[in-house]
């Protein structure tokens, strides 16, 4: 329970600093926080090769589906060139800062992934409405529901990619405990 609280507070912090670093033009301040907390979740992981693939993969599927909303209009960032053909490498850093959820405080999404679908689809838009309010994104009128759309796709998505590279669980109590069911 405790890692639990750990990696949530993490998150929570790392969300604030990047947001609110985007949001005062000060970008690489949120990006840097990302990086010292990415690397406390790999010290913690058993597997740090598997946890290490999860962040990049989730980093690559964040920067595709956010320069995505950017090049179709749904969404831009103030702070960022306003011909930028990308998304600003803090929102991919955001992606790699919800990866280390994964697998720790936001483990219970793998139980149901319709739930986890519903649960994107609610809360991806939230955050980029809280976004917008910190001054961080600039939201078009119709993009709240392809927002929606896409992350009750994508989370479900990162969910199961954390599943199969899941580097928190302890492959030996795993092992152990199926032993003492055999």
């Amino acid at each position: 329970m405790k890692g639990v609280v750990i990696n949530l507070s993490l998150f929570k912090f790392g969300w604030l600093a990047v947001v609110f670093s985007a949001a005062a033009g000060l970008a690489e301040v949120g990006a840097a926080t990302v990086a010292l907390i990415a690397l406390v979740h790999l010290v913690r992981a058993h597997r740090i090769s598997n946890e290490l693939a999860l962040l990049l993969v989730a980093g690559l599927i964040g920067l595709a589906w956010e320069t995505l909303l950017v090049q179709a209009g749904f969404l831009s960032y103030p702070t960022s060139a306003a011909d930028a053909a990308v998304a600003p490498y803090w929102i991919v850093a955001m992606w790699v800062l919800f990866a280390t959820t994964l697998n720790v405080g936001m483990k219970w999404l793998r139980k149901n992934l319709a739930i986890t679908a519903l649960a994107g689809a609610i809360c991806g838009p939230l955050s980029f409405v809280a976004g917008q309010k910190a001054g961080a994104v600039d939201l078009a009128d119709n993009s709240i529901l392809v927002i929606g759309l896409g992350w009750a796709i994508l989370l479900p998505a990162v969910t199961l990619i954390a599943r199969a590279l899941d580097g928190y669980s302890d492959v030996r109590l795993a092992a152990a405990r199926a032993g003492d069911s055999a």
